[in-house]
């Protein structure tokens, strides 16, 4: 097949990532802009509800591209200690990719920014130590991913409310904060499940024929929806098998209920991209192409000190117009990245298409 038709077929994930970013900026702007005393009402609540399902979009997701990564490679004929050496490098590139933005964002916030920020455990540091841990899947067919990773993803959701009991003061600070379940920081458990299971997805995207895709989504529509409605309903069983357990923290329920909006939103988007919209123009679309840009300059919008007057202290009405504000400069952002990247490539391979996909 060739790069442009893959491509194409693949536009989905884009939109997926895209649509994770839309909620993202929501959630983060009613976060650091509402008022206090608003923060017990529908709106925000609603914000903030939404707003906890893009890290497990964007897990998911690097999880599939993860997979493809190691697809690529064993298709070159690379051998097992190479494909190994192929996904410590995407890890080593997170890692840098995650301490680069820690250090701008305490430079920026200078004198006022704690040092201890610079070790802080983001998302783009979970993803890191999860593709360092998940690298020896790449010795592993792409066929014999699809199952080790859905059974790796299940024992680190079943895991989180295990490894919660343990003594944090046992550990060291920073060994707890990439691996305790947290709600400030993004632990291993049971964050890295999410991309463990988008590692089984992605060999599976692989491994269907492209007539068969249009079947696979809805089947993974059928499944997700499923699994997210039996997740909850036994998480409302007045009885657990773990001796302690938060829903909201380490609840390998949550997790799967997650998972199976996840599989849902990633089917719809399939079936969206492909039902006429694939030729124009898409918000969500674009803003995917250049997610890690558009996560790294909110975060600084938002929480920095650039818009500090206004922290707390904005009705919300006023926080939806500076969402929609924010939107849009992360859109002209995201346009200007495009055709940059397309411009410089011009005159080596030719016009880029404005919306790339996901792919290896």
């Amino acid at each position: 097949m060739s790069e442009a038709k893959k491509a194409g077929r693949l536009a989905f994930i884009d939109w997926t990532r895209g649509l994770a970013a839309v909620v993202m900026i929501q959630g983060h702007t009613f976060h650091s802009f509402a008022r206090n005393d608003l923060r017990g009402q529908g709106p925000y609540m609603l914000s903030q509800f939404f707003g906890g399902m893009p890290p497990a979009i964007f897990l998911f997701l690097t999880g599939i591209t993860f997979a493809f990564l190691m697809h690529s490679q064993e298709k070159k004929g690379a051998s097992g200690w190479r494909r190994i050496v192929a996904a410590l490098k995407r890890s080593r590139y997170l890692f840098l990719i995650a301490f680069l933005f820690r250090i701008q964002l305490y430079v920026f916030g200078f004198p006022g920014s704690p040092a201890g920020e610079l070790l802080r455990v983001d998302i783009l540091n979970c993803m890191g130590m999860a593709m360092l841990l998940f690298a020896p899947m790449a010795i592993f067919s792409t066929l014999e991913r699809i199952k080790l990773c859905t059974i790796l993803g299940l024992v680190i959701a079943g895991l989180a409310p295990v490894v919660s009991m343990i003594d944090p003061s046992s550990v060291p600070r920073l060994v707890g904060s990439y691996f305790f379940p947290s709600y400030n920081y993004f632990g291993f458990f049971p964050w890295a499940s999410f991309l463990a299971f988008g590692m089984a997805a992605g060999s599976l995207l692989r491994s269907v024929k492209p007539e068969d895709m249009q079947q696979t989504m809805l089947w993974s529509m059928t499944i997700g929806l499923g699994v997210a409605g039996v997740s909850f309903y036994f998480s409302n069983l007045p009885y657990s098998i773990y001796a302690k357990s938060e829903f909201w923290l380490n609840s390998p329920a949550l997790v799967l209920i997650k998972l199976g909006v996840v599989l849902a939103i990633l089917s719809v988007a399939y079936l969206w991209v492909h039902l006429g919209s694939a030729q124009r123009w898409s918000l969500f679309r674009q803003l995917g192409t250049t997610s890690l840009l558009v996560y790294w300059v909110h975060i600084e919008l938002v929480y920095g000190r650039w818009f500090g007057i206004w922290k707390e202290d904005l009705t919300v009405p006023q926080v939806v117009a500076f969402t929609v504000v924010l939107l849009v400069l992360m859109a002209l952002l995201s346009v200007l990245r495009t055709r940059y990247r397309s411009i410089g490539s011009f005159f080596k391979t030719g016009p880029l298409p404005l919306a790339r996909a996901s792919g290896d």
